[in-house]
């Protein structure tokens, strides 16, 4: 049976890191099973999840990624996951909200408080900083797709809602 994993990796943006990182997990028999890839300033980022039903794979692919950064510049980790358990799931919505306004500190934390503080799972979340074309102020855009219980009430989720981008002073909208 194949164990899972998830590997991070970052290292400075070039032409070949992807290649770089994969070659890993090709040459030791892994198979890829999900990716997320992006650049944060100069800096390329992965995250990958996949499979392998060798034993050590593990302690296999901690001394690669220590090779990888002393001859690649590039810093990777491997973490196992464990297997799932059989538990009853709630039904849910996934719902997306869009967060807007000048850029400060704050932001993501004081959402993700708020939604931690809910019970609400955060699926994926893609922020950037950026110029506004207008008054060249710094706007912060945010999305966040999360789970939402069925039965909770979105009105009040809602209501809930303004209170932090109140506190924020952004706009916040959310999408069913």
């Amino acid at each position: 049976m194949a164990n899972r994993y998830i590997m991070t990796a970052f290292g400075k943006d070039r032409t070949g890191i992807v290649a770089d990182v994969t070659r890993l997990l090709y040459e030791n028999d892994c198979n890829l099973e999900n990716t997320t890839m992006s650049m944060l300033a100069d800096e390329f980022t992965l995250s990958l999840l996949f499979s392998s039903s060798l034993a050590n794979i593990e302690e296999l692919l901690t001394r690669e990624c220590r090779r990888l950064e002393l001859d690649k510049g590039i810093s990777a980790f491997v973490r196992p996951l464990l297997q799932p358990q059989n538990q009853v799931q709630d039904s849910y919505k996934t719902c997306t909200l869009h967060i807007e306004g000048l850029d400060q500190a704050g932001i993501v934390y004081k959402t993700s408080q708020f939604l931690a503080d809910h019970q609400l799972s955060i699926i994926q979340l893609d922020s950037a900083a950026s110029a506004s074309p207008q008054s060249g102020a710094t706007i912060y855009n945010m999305t966040i797709y999360i789970q939402v219980p069925e039965n909770l009430p979105f009105d009040q989720l809602e209501e809930d809602l303004s209170t932090v981008a109140d506190e924020l002073n952004v706009d916040i909208t959310m999408e069913r």
